[in-house]
C-alpha cells in the first residue's frame, strides 16, 4: 500500500530525485547565506566596536522598562 504512494503511478523515479535535488540545493544556499551573514556581522561589530554584552544590557533594560510600565494601573 505504501509502495503505491512511493511509486506515484510510475512517476516516482522522476519526482523523488527532483525533490531530493531541490532540498539539497536549498540547504546549500542556506549554508552559504548563513556563512556570508556571519562574516558581515563580524565586520559590522568590529567596525562599530559593539560587543554582545552591550546588546544584552540594552535588551535587559528594555524588558525592565516594559515590566515597570505594565505595573502602572490604568483607569
Amino acid at each position: 500500500m505504501i509502495q503505491n504512494h512511493i511509486i506515484l503511478g510510475g512517476y516516482g523515479q522522476f519526482v523523488w530525485p527532483a525533490f531530493i535535488f531541490t532540498f539539497f540545493v536549498c540547504f546549500v544556499l542556506y549554508l552559504k547565506t548563513k556563512k556570508k551573514y556571519l562574516k558581515q556581522e563580524k565586520k559590522f561589530l568590529h567596525k562599530y566596536k559593539q560587543t554582545q554584552a552591550v546588546k544584552i544590557k540594552v535588551i535587559k533594560e528594555k524588558q525592565n522598562a516594559k515590566r515597570t510600565l505594565s505595573n502602572i494601573a490604568t483607569f
